[in-house]
């Protein structure tokens, strides 16, 4: 890919990211009231991305192999652990990454 080419890409995916990131503010705003579809849409999405990635996470676990799928029940029992202590997404979810990541590279390696 030559320098035009980059630029061009670079150009596209820069437009791509501020008109994503404007287009709410320019549908929907401040003051106008916004439409039941994309409020519902709003409230449910959240935890059905969520639900995917937890089904996406644990869709290829073999708990008849070693070490039979024991670092993903640990670590999912951490992220429940954490979220029901501190109701922090964010933290439930490093948490949960940090203690896999430790299980597989250094006891279950």
């Amino acid at each position: 890919m030559n320098e035009t080419q980059q630029l061009i890409t670079l150009a596209v995916i820069a437009l791509g990211t501020v008109l994503t990131r404007a287009l709410p503010f320019l549908l929907f705003p401040a003051g106008r009231t916004v439409p039941r579809p994309i409020r519902t849409l709003g409230e449910l999405l959240h935890p059905a991305v969520f639900g995917m990635l937890v089904i996406y996470c644990l869709r290829n676990l073999q708990p008849l192999t070693p070490p039979y799928a024991l670092p993903e029940c640990i670590s999912v029992a951490v992220v429940v652990i954490v979220h029901l202590c501190f109701r922090r997404t964010l933290l439930s979810v490093l948490a949960g990454t940090l203690c896999y990541m430790l299980l597989v590279q250094l006891v279950f390696c």
